[in-house]
């Protein structure tokens, strides 16, 4: 089978490997290399680094596209058009990190870890042009467990999706795939992250809450509150990011926080030399 992989980051990279183990990947269609870090070095995509030394065509546009069977989609981060869409005659295989129509959109798994639903899952859909909005062709559940991050989950569903979809792909060929449309009227979306996502009132918010918000920013853009207390002059109106943290006996405990433009250091060290109340 020729395929096509559109996908970006590193944690999708083992279902690539599964592809390429049993299909012959013709090329990889990635996000373009973007400056990265205070150096403003210009960094490829893992897809990009694993296709380079596969000796496989990398593209960053939908241009002269390699004939293909099918294509396979998996964390792309870009629209992709119903040209391409239609250019293989057995469409374009999404994998999507949730249990469709619950959490379409760009951060499912953020969305489940937030929300506290548990199992989750991943949809294997045949893409159309609306987002998320494909045909299902198979789903699997995964448990969540208590101390899972953004991080573990993805990395556990994507490695588990790689299994799925080729076992899938013989019968999805041989049109023995009966297809599920989604209920439309169950669908939830969710929103792209951004940076002011992770704030939290260490004193007013749920301490579950928080807890779960830790998990499901972790790594990016992780979680962080504004000191205002008004004993803490020097750092009045500052960032603190909360680096770890527990959740034990329905109370959240802090272990390591970071001020804004300062070292990291433990929380009690940090509200006793600034004279915060502790949680």
């Amino acid at each position: 089978m020729r395929i096509v992989f559109f996908g970006t980051p590193d944690y999708i990279i083992p279902v690539l490997e599964k592809l390429h183990k049993y299909h012959e990947i013709v090329a990889v269609v990635t996000q373009s290399p973007k400056p990265m870090g205070r150096g403003k070095t210009l960094t490829y995509s893992a897809v990009d680094a694993w296709a380079f030394k596969k000796h496989i065509i990398r593209n960053f546009d939908y241009v002269d596209l390699p004939e293909a069977d099918m294509g396979v989609c998996a964390s792309f981060g870009m629209i992709i058009p119903k040209i391409i869409l239609d250019h293989f005659k057995y469409g374009i295989l999404n994998i999507h990190p949730s249990l469709l129509p619950m959490f379409r959109g760009s951060s499912p798994i953020q969305a489940t870890l937030i929300s506290g639903i548990n199992p989750t899952g991943v949809s294997i859909i045949r893409m159309v042009k609306e987002l998320d909005a494909g045909p299902i062709l198979t789903q699997f559940e995964e448990d969540v467990l208590k101390d899972d991050t953004n991080e573990t989950l993805r990395a556990r569903l994507f490695e588990k999706s790689a299994d799925v979809l080729l076992d899938m792909i013989p019968a999805y060929i041989e049109g023995k795939i009966k297809y599920k449309p989604q209920d439309e009227t169950k669908v939830v979306t969710t929103k792209m992250i951004k940076r002011e996502d992770g704030f939290v009132d260490l004193y007013k918010d749920n301490h579950e809450l928080i807890w779960r918000k830790f998990r499901a920013y972790s790594p990016w853009p992780g979680i962080w509150t504004m000191i205002n207390d008004k004993q803490s002059l020097p750092l009045k109106n500052k960032r603190l990011k909360i680096l770890k943290c527990r959740f034990e006996d329905n109370k959240l405990i802090l272990d390591e926080v970071q001020p804004e433009s300062k070292n990291p250091t433990t929380w009690n060290i940090f509200r006793k030399t600034y004279g915060l109340n502790d949680l």
